[in-house]
């Protein structure tokens, strides 16, 4: 019987131990969570700033991973290298996952940023000449983006067939002949000497030292027909219910916020989630 007690009591002990380093390794797993890696494309974190101050108190601390371009984000998202992301619209994120294979998912609205038309030369898109150079951006998503704004600001007709991807071969009507010049995103604001005009995304428009509101020549309006471009906090599909990252959505869409996108853009940008919904 002793022996047998001895046996029992062994046992105990093995599944307590055993018990001990589960709860230990499950409690070093949550404080890993709380450590989340945002991937954001360009150096304007000012909102972002805001929000990861006020998380610091609710013990999660956001770290920036920061990309240069809009081709590496999703990338490094899949692959598992960060946890989220913050830099694109519905529509570029769906589109990457139909090109690439994955399942990256939005798990809520930040903001409406309008692509404007912007120039160092004119003061209105009505002053541009015959034979114009006009850049836009070369991905699929904000070049035919691009290309609906210049359609309706009144520049080129496009094909009624076209969707919401037009390229440049969609143009059914250019009146004044313009040369359409498809450049990186990125470098669509430094090529405003050698154009006439230049359509560039929101973020790198600030990026370039303009106030959308205040520098664009033709700013895209907000209506349903932007509802595509609203820009999205992205997580991978499983992740789509981590408490942690529901807080950093929840964190994000407040009052709070709103006031420091007010501020940093000027009026420019809007919180999408009082126009759009939450996700």
């Amino acid at each position: 019987m002793k022996k047998i007690g001895k046996i029992i009591i062994g046992a105990l002990a093995v599944l307590l131990f055993t018990g001990c380093s589960s709860n230990t390794k499950a409690e070093k797993q949550t404080e890993e969570n709380k450590v989340v890696k945002l991937g954001v494309v360009g150096a304007d974190t000012d909102i972002w700033d805001s929000v990861k101050e006020r998380l610091a108190t609710e013990g999660i601390d956001l770290e920036y991973v920061q990309f240069s371009d809009y081709n590496q984000p999703n990338a490094a998202l899949a692959d598992g290298s960060i946890d989220l992301n913050s830099f694109q619209h519905q529509f570029f994120l769906d589109n990457y996952n139909e090109e690439h294979g994955t399942d990256l998912i939005s798990i809520g609205n930040t903001v409406n940023a309008p692509l404007g038309i912007y120039s160092n030369k004119l003061k209105d898109v009505a002053e541009l000449k015959e034979g114009a150079n006009v850049a836009i951006p070369n991905d699929v998503t904000n070049g035919g983006r691009a290309l609906r704004l210049l359609q309706t600001a009144g520049i080129i007709t496009l094909s009624e067939d076209s969707g919401q991807a037009p390229t440049v071969s969609d143009i059914v009507e250019n009146k004044k002949n313009i040369k359409i010049n498809e450049l990186d995103a990125s470098q669509t604001a430094r090529s405003l000497d050698d154009v006439a005009l230049a359509v560039i995304n929101s973020g790198v428009a600030v990026d370039a030292g303009f106030v959308p509101k205040k520098d664009a020549i033709y700013l895209e309006p907000v209506d349903d027909n932007a509802r595509p471009y609203v820009n999205i906090i992205v997580a991978r599909k499983e992740d789509q219910e981590n408490k942690v990252y529901q807080k950093i959505v929840a964190t994000y869409q407040t009052e709070e916020t709103e006031k420091v996108i007010e501020e940093t853009s000027k009026g420019s940008n809007i919180p999408a989630w009082t126009e759009f919904g939450t996700k």
